[in-house]
């Protein structure tokens, strides 16, 4: 993913950066409002942030963000990216990974921690739910994207390949077959299980990328208007429940009860 503030990349991030911004808006407020020791800065974990497509935009927001990702030439890109938006003050990269996330942060010392694109590649997707909310401090917020089922049957079936799409729909970890490169895909019912499992109540639950990935590009890059409107629909559909069986992506997002 590409800086969600660029509008060509907008089309896969742009209702997860709303939903996201708001959010970190809410638990800011709630914190000036607390009382002495109120902070309106927030402690950001972004578990598998990589080159800091999310951590770099939240940290121009004005709070303080870590990042942990496994790749040591994300991290690079990380820093390189932080600096040239003025913001590597507040931004920290970690080496590391969502099995072993205590063995370079703290539990408990985040008010909102992001997990996006992490349950796909984990071999226990409920411990890296349960990791990213015992990094939560009490109130905590997690906003959690992972792939979709529907939307890479929807593909796979669109793309003429009728058997893999049938293979995704009947497998228990949503692969199309033994050249998947994504280990697990989710329905919006089994991420929220496994929200709700780790003690988190569901907030809100949306469809990201219900249409951008079916869209040819050159329509979006040639039609006036028309990447626009797309965001527009976009923006529309990712809530209804409807579309949450068709997207590329789906978005949880909870807080501590």
């Amino acid at each position: 993913m590409s800086d969600p503030m660029r509008p060509r990349a907008s089309l896969r991030t742009a209702v997860v950066w709303e939903v996201l911004k708001d959010a970190l808006d809410r638990r800011a407020k709630a914190e000036v409002q607390g009382g002495t020791g109120a902070r309106d800065a927030l402690d950001v974990l972004d578990t598998g942030g990589g080159t800091g497509n999310f951590a770099v935009p939240v940290a121009r927001l004005g709070h303080r963000v870590t990042v942990v990702d496994p790749s040591p030439n994300a991290l690079f890109a990380l820093e390189r990216r932080a600096a040239e938006a003025g913001v590597a003050d507040r931004v920290r990269g970690v080496q590391g990974d969502a099995h072993g996330l205590f063995d370079v942060v703290d539990r408990g010392g985040y008010d909102v921690v992001l997990c996006h694109g992490v349950l796909e590649y984990v071999d226990d997707p409920a411990e890296g739910v349960r990791n990213a909310v015992a990094a939560l401090r009490p109130g905590g917020v997690l906003s959690l994207l992972a792939a979709g089922l529907g939307g890479a049957v929807l593909a796979r079936a669109l793309a003429g390949h009728f058997t893999e799409a049938r293979q995704a729909l009947t497998d228990p970890a949503g692969r199309w077959g033994a050249g998947d490169p994504v280990p697990h895909r989710f329905t919006a019912d089994q991420l929220s299980e496994l929200v709700t499992a780790a003690g988190l109540r569901v907030g809100a639950v949306h469809g990201v990328r219900v249409f951008a990935d079916l869209v040819p590009g050159v329509l979006v890059d040639t039609e006036p208007g028309a990447m626009e409107a797309l965001l527009r629909l976009e923006a529309a559909a990712a809530e209804q429940p409807a579309f949450h069986s068709v997207a590329t992506q789906l978005h949880v997002l909870a807080e501590q009860p």
